[in-house]
């Protein structure tokens, strides 16, 4: 949740120079005698009052001797008055990047209560930069933008860079904030097999349970509901050396896709390189998109974690797939049956209308 305290900021910027000049002319001094009485130049006392040269904290104790009310406030008068023009000069820069600001989702996070509605374009600018926590346009196209597309790895990759920036952003943030020990690949191997003992389950408390197992193995499990123009399912990455990401969309909202999607991620994690950010297309026309050598080999991790191999085979061969058979080996193999129903139609032997009523439907709250 994003709150916002409302300061009064004039639209305006006055030089504490006016003030100086103010107050002197109430003393009756002129401005070279208030130069003699500083030992400054009059040229400088003169560009102080324009507003052309800065109070510094010499001079400022210097004002503070010869008029009194302290050179703090001097100082305060005078970084307000550049705070002021460079906020009018960044508004005004900001306004060139109109095209930008309009590629993002800006009213989904505002719904989000994300970030705080916009009051114009450069406030658009602003508030899109400080949600990115980058300073400036072109340092978020140096982290986020277009030169950074090493994670178009799919040759499906369908989604909006604009949006997907801002999904993957959104479980940067997630992890930013989690708090946890270095990652361990031996006690992630071992997190991950507690979590499939939780997929018999699809609720709430079981993510926060998953989420809790992976963060004591130095990996965060963030779930973020997708954006409009992100068609993906989930995304492996690392914040740094020492802190995996397992980012899930639920983007079909049945808990075959999310446990499968969840694992598909850790092996790029186990699998893959650290460098890399991988992004996995969703599959929502169920068909069969083509896919790398890194996804084909956490496609075929996955399937083997959440089913060995071996009782897959052994179990397709007997070509028995009726709800009575399903029910029977996902509890043998102590696993949800939405797992093994969409496993079955991702390999054709079912069609993509059958057995759906063994997959749990999951709901946002």
């Amino acid at each position: 949740m994003v709150t916002e305290v409302t300061q009064y900021r004039p639209d305006y910027a006055v030089p504490p120079g006016w003030v100086l000049e103010e107050e002197i002319e109430a003393r009756g001094i002129s401005q070279a005698e208030l130069a003699r009485r500083c030992g400054r130049s009059a040229k400088l006392i003169s560009e102080i009052i324009a507003g052309k040269a800065p109070i510094e904290p010499e001079t400022a104790i210097q004002f503070d001797r010869v008029l009194g009310g302290g050179p703090d406030i001097w100082l305060r008068m005078e970084s307000n008055y550049r705070l002021r023009l460079a906020r009018q000069a960044e508004a005004e820069t900001a306004t060139q990047f109109r095209a930008w600001s309009k590629t993002f989702p800006t009213k989904e996070l505002v719904a989000r209560n994300l970030i705080v509605k916009p009051s114009s374009t450069a406030d658009t600018v602003t508030k899109l930069l400080s949600f990115f926590g980058v300073a400036s346009v072109d340092a978020w196209q140096i982290k986020y933008g277009s030169a950074n597309v090493a994670y178009r790895h799919s040759p499906s990759f369908e989604s909006d860079d604009a949006a997907l920036a801002t999904w993957l952003r959104l479980g940067e943030i997630d992890a930013e904030a989690t708090k946890g020990p270095d990652y361990n690949e031996a006690t992630f191997k071992q997190a991950l097999r507690g979590i499939r003992s939780l997929t018999q389950t699809a609720t709430i408390q079981t993510l926060t349970q998953a989420r809790s197992l992976c963060s004591e193995s130095g990996v965060v499990l963030s779930v973020v509901k997708p954006l409009p123009k992100t068609a993906l399912s989930g995304a492996a990455w690392w914040l740094s050396p020492r802190k995996g990401v397992i980012q899930l969309s639920a983007r079909h909202m049945s808990d075959d896709h999310l446990w499968f999607s969840l694992f598909h991620e850790a092996a790029h994690l186990l699998l893959h390189s650290k460098k890399d950010v991988f992004i996995d297309v969703a599959n929502d026309k169920g068909d069969k998109p083509r896919i790398t050598d890194a996804d084909a080999e956490a496609d075929a991790w996955a399937a083997d974690f959440l089913v060995p191999l071996r009782d897959w085979d052994q179990f397709v061969a007997q070509e028995t797939f009726t709800e009575s058979a399903v029910l029977q080996f996902a509890e043998r193999q102590e696993i949800a049956p939405g797992v093994i129903v969409g496993r079955l139609q991702h390999e054709g032997h079912l069609a993509w209308n059958q057995l759906n009523g063994l997959k749990v439907r999951l709901q946002w709250h």
